[in-house]
């Protein structure tokens, strides 16, 4: 097979990622005995262990939480506990087992006492405690402890730490999912005893419980006595600055709206203050007007403020009718006309009772213009010292708020906490428990522990998924070869052919004549299937010398020599050549006597080939023996004598079959390997290691010459993974004894 062709066949199996169960399940038939032993011998070690064990029994007894403890008056604020918050029933989980609860109920049931809770020291150590005497005793380099003597008081002490610690780690607390309801279980060795740590646990709690309600109660009543007198000296303090306060500054009550009179007053202030300035800025623009224009009084009659005065308005009409009558008598008198004279003294007259009012007029602009700034600059001063008393009554109005607010402030809490006082002064005798036994607990009739058939199931269960673990992880580090698929991947070959085991005693040989003897029938067609494999290779081939080798001895490599030679015969002329010079077993094997000349007389020319030749009656076949064995065996096989002896046995045989020695001792099969056409590899299945066998083909692969594939040998079919593919195959087709 040509290293691209074994190539290729590698890459197809490891492409093959399908898992093989029918693998697997070989692997565990394989180990079927062993793992079952091993799960068998483990479950009795432990059934022996269980049985000795001391019964344990359990416990258990029921206590109701109550979610709101009854109260006399409102005072949970001084010691209350929250029994709607979610972590509640988890914190008397944790109170229920922790040291305080446990060391009083230890001191109740008196169990540092107990010789049935804490029992006597049976002293089974003292062959350890002697060993270690003895080693101190020769190991004098080591410091010595100075044993430390305990008062009685001491040892007791030391008991019932230890009976706390016991009883801390035998009990358990359970708390009932969506209730309000533990469970405490105890454990012991005694029922009675069990069920009295269970009860006792649960009265212990309760009375713990009341016991710190009382506790928290007196230190309650403490604290609020001595909080009180401070508050009390606070309040005095604050109510005396309060009325110091009113004295210094002349007060008799700023709550009654005096700040509000003062910001009324200074808005009233600001509202005249704003109007005046509007007025004071219309009566500027009027007077500023007059005093641009001076004397003219034509100019000053223009002036919007002038035309449009009242008074001027009616002097003008007068003026106006005047002028019209001037007008009309001018048509008709003359200039000195009495008439005429008197309508001009009346116009003249009216035009300067007009300059007299606009003089006027002007006057009392300037007298208002005046006024206007003097009620402007007065109502200023008033609007500032509104807003400074507004300042100083607001600023006292903060201190008085701020010393008041102090002063209830202190009130309140004295208030609140008197009546706190007073409340946990009442309370001080009552006692209300926050749980109950709801179920006691009773004597169990049957222990707990240990449960024996769970224990020793388990044992087996769990014993006999370890051997099958075990199984799969040897058949993972076994290194042999054992099927087709191992041939295949592993070696890269072609598989020729399976030879079964034939069951036989230990260290006594195969029988010789296994092949013709009709109770191995499974062995002889495998050796026919071996022969029909060989001859399909070499079909183009009329005589052929076929090689026979392994990687090491015990392989069974003259086994499938001679079988091979004896199935070969059964077509046609064979002849069977022991090559192996350096330890010989065909002659042996046929009972041919030591001195019978063989190959190496052949090949050192000492004797004819019909002295050497060695027939064989019921078989068929020839024998050459190794003869002599010669100082330098592989000398011989590489000289020209051997290759011209299988040369000549060609033309007289049809088949010669060559046993020769194995790869790894020596070099022998590679110098033969020259003179063969076919060299068959024997490896004996679950023996030979992988690597081994690879540095065995790798040789012939050295030397030019092909291995034309492999032998498995003895293969036991009941074990193997191929038993399915190989095991019964010729029965099926009535290939059997009968026949």
């Amino acid at each position: 097979m040509t290293n691209k062709v074994r190539d290729q066949l590698q890459a197809n199996i490891l492409d093959d990622e399908t898992i093989d169960f029918a693998h697997y399940w070989q692997v565990f038939k394989r180990y079927a005995g062993r793992i079952i032993v091993l799960a068998v011998l483990f479950t009795i070690l432990v059934a022996l262990i269980v049985m000795k064990m001391t019964p344990i029994y359990s416990a258990t007894a029921s206590l109701l939480i109550e979610s709101q403890p009854a109260n006399i008056m409102s005072i949970e604020e001084v010691y209350k506990s929250d029994t709607s918050r979610k972590d509640y029933m988890q914190t008397q989980y944790e109170i229920i087992q922790s040291r305080q609860v446990v060391s009083r109920a230890v001191d109740e049931l008196d169990l540092s006492n107990d010789p049935t809770f804490m029992p006597q020291s049976s002293g089974g150590f003292t062959i350890l405690k002697d060993a270690k005497k003895w080693i101190k005793s020769k190991l004098p380099f080591l410091p010595e402890q100075k044993k430390v003597e305990l008062t009685e008081t001491q040892k007791a002490e030391k008991r019932r730490q230890a009976a706390i610690n016991k009883l801390k780690n035998s009990i358990s607390v359970k708390l009932v999912n969506n209730t309000q309801v533990i469970e405490v279980t105890a454990v012991s060795d005694s029922a009675q005893l069990a069920a009295r740590i269970a009860n006792s646990m649960g009265d212990v709690y309760v009375e713990n419980y009341l016991q710190a309600k009382v506790d928290m109660t007196t230190k309650a009543t403490s604290f609020l006595n001595e909080s009180m007198e401070g508050l009390k000296d606070k309040l005095e303090k604050a109510e005396r600055k309060l009325t110091d306060f009113y004295e210094d500054n002349q007060l008799v009550n700023l709550s009654n709206g005096v700040v509000g009179l003062a910001a009324e007053e200074l808005e009233e202030y600001s509202d005249q203050l704003l109007k005046a300035q509007t007025t004071l800025k219309q009566n500027r623009a009027i007077y500023e007007q007059t005093q641009r224009n001076g004397a003219d009084y034509s100019a000053l009659a223009r002036l919007p403020e002038v035309l449009n005065h009242a008074s001027i308005q009616s002097v003008r009409r007068q003026e106006a009718e005047a002028q019209s009558r001037v007008s009309e008598l001018s048509k008709v008198f003359g200039p000195k006309h009495p008439k005429m004279v008197a309508a001009n003294a009346e116009l003249t007259s009216v035009r300067q009772t007009l300059q007299t009012q606009i003089r006027d007029l002007i006057s009392s602009i300037t007298t208002e213009y005046r006024a206007s700034q003097e009620r402007v600059a007065n109502l200023q001063e008033e609007v500032s010292r509104a807003k400074s008393e507004y300042r100083k009554l607001s600023s006292l109005e903060n201190q008085r708020r701020a010393l008041q607010r102090e002063v209830d402030i202190n009130q309140q809490l004295y208030n609140s906490m008197f009546t706190r006082l007073k409340e946990t002064s009442e309370m001080g005798g009552f006692k209300s428990a926050n749980a109950r036994i709801l179920d006691p607990a009773v004597p169990p009739n049957n222990p707990s522990a240990p449960n024996r058939s769970l224990l020793i199931g388990a044992a087996f269960v769990v014993s006999f998924g370890f051997g099958v673990f075990l199984a799969f992880v040897l058949e993972a580090l076994n290194s042999g070869v054992r099927s087709v698929e191992d041939v295949e991947k592993k070696l890269g070959q072609r598989m020729l052919g399976l030879i079964p085991i034939i069951a036989k005693k230990r260290k006594e040989n195969m029988p010789l004549r296994a092949f013709f003897d009709s109770k191995y029938h499974q062995f002889s067609e495998a050796v026919r299937t071996l022969r029909t494999s060989l001859s399909l290779m070499n079909l183009e081939k009329q005589n052929q010398a076929i090689l026979v080798t392994s990687s090491v001895p015990k392989e069974g490599k003259s086994t499938v020599s001679t079988n091979l030679a004896f199935a070969l015969g059964q077509l046609d002329k064979t002849i069977l050549i022991d090559a192996d010079l350096r330890r010989p077993s065909i002659g042996k094997r046929f009972n041919v006597p030591n001195y019978q000349p063989g190959l190496s007389n052949l090949t050192m020319k000492t004797h004819s080939l019909d002295e050497c030749l060695v027939h064989d009656e019921q078989s068929g076949i020839d024998l050459i023996c190794a003869g002599s064995i010669p100082s330098n065996p592989q000398e011989l096989l590489a000289g020209e004598g051997f290759n011209a002896l299988i040369t000549y046995l060609k033309k007289h045989y049809t088949y010669v079959v060559v046993d020769t020695a194995p790869t790894q001792a020596v070099s022998d099969a590679m110098v033969v390997s020259k003179a063969c056409d076919s060299v068959i590899y024997v490896v004996r299945a679950d023996s030979t290691s992988e690597k081994m066998i690879q540095n065995g083909l790798g040789r012939f692969l050295q030397v030019g010459h092909r291995v034309d594939g492999v032998v498995l040998n003895q293969v036991d079919l009941r074990r193997s993974d191929v038993s399915e593919r190989y095991g019964g195959f010729y029965d099926q087709y009535g290939y059997n004894a009968d026949s």
